[in-house]
């Protein structure tokens, strides 16, 4: 499979990089930190190289696969099994769970991918996929995702919704409600408040907002598309925010030359 279009600097990341982010740069710190209490039963998830095509060769028939990772004894172990299998995206399960394994909730997330924005030069996202470039984005539809993240942000606000974590995904945007009332909605709700966001123009994907697809790439991880650190920001933030060249969000294997501006 070719390459992805991606902005400039951004590529795919090589096994050894992976390897080099996972054992030296991954701060287990802030992931316990964004977890809080809730780490004790969350659920991890990998995908090796359902994108990128680049895998560990044990791992040849599962490269393409969603991998959980929930038998672990603490973050030092599940950052071993993240070492073994060296995947291109790490994921969180957004349900809760008892001590019994019930799901009590789910985290309600909303997905904002460059890819869904129409781009004056590049087109439709069916465009992309006509010429099998489904993933590709420029940083034009880059600018103009991270203007609605900063939108969705406001109308979730609108909302009622208080406690809202937006994260840098590596390509596009994740809104985090965190909200403890957000945890109880049903599926017709959040269906409902996902379809009331694409009405007033942003284009997310309703089969996160709807929990369907309940996992959501991990904060602080790398994502190996485009070798970008998965980085939580401030409302504040996000109009300055430079993706491409942000040193927060730069993996250390990059060196000093992945700054362009």
């Amino acid at each position: 499979m070719s390459q992805y279009s991606l902005p400039r600097g951004m590529r795919y990341s090589t096994l050894e990089e992976r390897q080099r982010f996972y054992s030296k740069d991954f701060s287990l710190q802030k992931i316990s930190e964004w977890f809080g209490d809730g780490l004790d039963r969350t659920k991890f998830a990998v995908i090796i190289a359902r994108h990128t095509k680049i895998y560990p060769e044990q791992y040849k028939e599962d490269a393409a696969t969603t991998i959980i990772i929930d038998e672990y004894k603490n973050l030092n172990d599940v950052q071993e099994q993240i070492l073994d299998f060296l995947p291109e995206a790490v994921y969180y399960d957004r349900n809760t769970y008892n001590e019994s394994g019930h799901i009590t909730g789910q985290e309600l997330a909303f997905d904002l991918d460059p890819e869904n924005i129409t781009c004056p030069i590049h087109g439709t996202l069916a465009d992309k996929m006509k010429r099998l470039q489904g993933l590709s984005f420029c940083e034009i539809e880059l600018d103009m995702v991270k203007k609605e993240a900063v939108g969705l942000y406001e109308f979730l606000e609108k909302k009622g919704f208080c406690d809202l974590q937006v994260v840098y995904s590596g390509r596009g945007f994740h809104l985090h409600v965190l909200d403890p009332q957000a945890y109880k909605l049903s599926t017709q709700k959040r269906l409902e408040i996902a379809q009331q966001a694409k009405q007033v123009g942003f284009h997310i994907d309703e089969w996160v907002t709807s929990g369907e697809y309940r996992l959501i790439r991990l904060p602080y991880s790398l994502n190996g598309i485009v070798s970008r650190i998965s980085l939580p920001l401030k409302k504040d933030e996000l109009e300055s925010f430079d993706p491409v060249n942000d040193r927060r969000c730069l993996p250390k294997f990059l060196g000093k030359k992945a700054i362009f501006s």
